[in-house]
């Protein structure tokens, strides 16, 4: 049952992924009724509309607001938000009323790695991690949530047919309504070694399957990574190669906002042998200062900084890779590290 829940959120990325336009300031449009699947861009905030047979009216209101009603139906899943999603701070507020089985969440997508991902609020009959392995949890907004990484194989996706992890937090004390603390989801699960990649999409989703029911929300952003008063990239940033030659390569994915940023930093053994521990040193930018981090310990927290591997993440293949990041603040420089050198080797 579970397998089947999640097909409404894996086909409504592949519907989504034909979408090019991005949530942004607009004018203010008058109220849409959808009853057909799509996607767009509705009062400055990205949409999805996905059903695959029945009844559902979906609402589009004003700013982050939507409602929806669904009845005779086998799945549906739609919802508004941001495309690109990011780590910021989410907060919601509305109504879920589910006959059966429905999940109220912030849902979204990743690519290098490609990932499907659920921070669950709200559910049904059915609690959406049944049947899976508990890997952890992490306390935040008032209530713990469980995480679970999942698999599809051969499954839909925003790039066609492919074998993926979904990454899952599931709240134990359910509610509609609050603060979605995301970056604190995103860190601990980074902590267990899921890693995500490049944002797409993210949206505050209702889901029905095989019910019927009802929400009304309105979602909006709140502070962190991403700030309401500051243009969102198209894009998580560039992603370019740093440093020299060597048998590593560092890639960087930047996320600034007006007084912030975040970096995913993606190491990739370019050598024949393996790498079995490692310390990544590169050169912050001038008055950038790190605040946090996730899938590596960070020393000192300015200037030229060591990134030391944690005990899950030691080991790099050859051709194989991993994914670090970290949080800092910043004084006007938004620019991504320079002069990687990994295990004292340069990298490009």
């Amino acid at each position: 049952m579970r397998a089947r829940l999640l097909v409404g959120g894996v086909c409504a990325a592949a519907l989504a992924v034909t979408s090019v336009v991005l949530a942004g300031t607009a004018h203010a449009e008058a109220d849409r009724t959808v009853t057909s699947n799509t996607t767009g861009t509705h009062n400055g905030y990205f949409f999805s509309y996905w059903k695959d047979n029945g009844n559902v009216t979906m609402n589009l209101g004003a700013g982050g607001s939507y409602s929806v009603q669904w009845s005779n139906i086998n799945n549906t899943v739609v919802g508004k938000g941001w495309k690109p999603g990011s780590s910021h701070t989410v907060n919601y507020s509305g109504t879920f009323n589910v006959n059966g089985n429905g999940y109220l969440a912030l849902y979204g997508w990743t690519t290098n790695p490609l990932i499907e991902y659920y921070i669950v609020e709200n559910f049904g009959s059915y609690n959406p991690s049944t049947g899976a392995q508990r890997l952890g949890s992490v306390t935040t907004d008032g209530s713990t949530y469980d995480i679970y990484r999942t698999q599809r194989v051969n499954q839909p996706s925003i790039i066609g047919t492919a074998t993926f992890y979904q990454y899952w937090s599931v709240r134990q004390q359910k509610r509609t309504g609050g603060t979605i603390t995301t970056a604190n989801h995103f860190n601990a699960w980074a902590s267990l070694g899921l890693n995500l990649g490049s944002h797409d999409y993210q949206i505050l989703a209702t889901e029905g399957y095989q019910s019927s029911g009802s929400s009304s929300i309105t979602v909006s952003e709140g502070g962190g990574p991403t700030v309401t008063s500051s243009p969102r990239p198209s894009s998580p940033g560039p992603t370019t190669p740093t440093g020299g030659t060597g048998t590593c390569q560092v890639t960087n994915a930047v996320n600034a906002w007006n007084n912030g940023l975040t970096d995913n930093i993606t190491i990739t053994n370019t050598g024949t042998a393996p790498i079995n521990g490692w310390s990544l040193k590169f050169n912050l930018a001038s008055g950038q200062n790190i605040t946090s981090g996730w899938s590596a310990t960070y020393a000192p927290s300015s200037g030229q900084v060591t990134a030391t591997n944690v005990s899950y993440n030691a080991a790099i293949p050859p051709g194989g890779s991993t994914t670090i990041g970290f949080q800092a603040t910043h004084t006007g420089n938004s620019a991504a590290p320079s002069g990687f050198t990994l295990n004292g080797t340069a990298c490009r």
